[in-house]
């Protein structure tokens, strides 16, 4: 299976335009229309539905789509493996999410740097599902997520541990003296969508069903500028929420009756 065809079929899925993606490649139209033809001669599937006004993925061709990223994953971490064996005495590729490489890993990861700089690191940023994927697919030498991976021939274990702490900006005093569970879906919630461990799903929890939240984000170290800018209150690690309420761009608001689930940060590798 020819992995420029696999990437052809990735972009375009991506761009659901034949002529864009030709554009994207620099190949003509006809060789993506091809490549694309000969993937679905080979597989024995249609991938994607064709009209004069759009395509769109098959059932095959979503299930097939994370196969193909996981295929070029995969070559990329050979050829760079292969490409550093000359240039570099070792190597490492760590996998992390944003927060815990923000607020736990960087400074590991500077230091690690000056005292192996023989070595080449590489660090990928992504979410724990993710790269828990590409950890046992042999493309990471270890994953710092917040999901664990209890599994047979795998080293898992806590890296850091987490509060959750309700913070808002110090103009909006309305919670200073605490805030009830009840209030919360009283104020201006800026969602965070936490795929970390029950803490997504104990959020929701907070408010009604089907709540519409007038802001959400998958990513907390970006929902922070919001926040500083607009106010509104919402959950953070306190890792992350530290620096601001340390400078007092931040106040937390004291929770009166309910408390929050800890945040644990898994460090995962093969065990050697």
């Amino acid at each position: 299976m020819d992995t420029q065809t696999l990437k052809t079929f990735l972009l375009l899925a991506k761009l659901k335009n034949f002529t864009q993606t030709a554009e994207q490649l620099f190949v003509a139209q006809s060789t993506v229309t091809n490549r694309i033809a000969d993937l679905e001669a080979e597989l024995g599937k249609p991938l994607f539905t064709r009209s004069k006004r759009s395509v769109a993925l098959t059932a095959e061709g979503h299930t097939f789509r994370r196969y193909a990223q996981r295929i070029i994953d995969i070559e990329n971490a050979a050829l760079q493996d292969i490409h550093s064996i000359k240039q570099y005495e070792s190597s490492l590729h760590v996998g992390t999410t944003n927060t815990i490489y923000e607020c736990h890993l960087q400074g590991h990861m500077e230091k690690w740097i000056s005292a192996a700089p023989q070595s080449a690191l590489k660090i990928t940023i992504g979410h724990s599902n993710e790269l828990l994927r590409l950890l046992q697919d042999g493309v990471l030498d270890v994953a710092y997520c917040y999901i664990p991976l209890y599994k047979k021939g795998w080293h898992c274990e806590i890296f850091a541990v987490d509060e959750l702490v309700l913070v808002t900006i110090p103009a909006d005093n309305l919670w200073k003296n605490g805030m009830k569970k009840e209030d919360l879906p009283q104020t201006r919630y800026l969602f965070c969508n936490f795929a970390l461990q029950e803490v997504g799903s104990f959020i929701r929890e907070l408010f009604p069903p089907h709540y519409q939240f007038p802001f959400e984000i998958d990513n907390s170290t970006k929902l922070i500028p919001y926040l500083l800018h607009s106010g509104g209150v919402s959950f953070l690690p306190e890792s992350l929420a530290a620096p601001y309420l340390e400078a007092g761009s931040l106040v937390r608001i004291p929770l009166l009756d309910f408390e929050t689930p800890k945040i644990c940060c898994y460090k995962i590798e093969k065990k050697k």
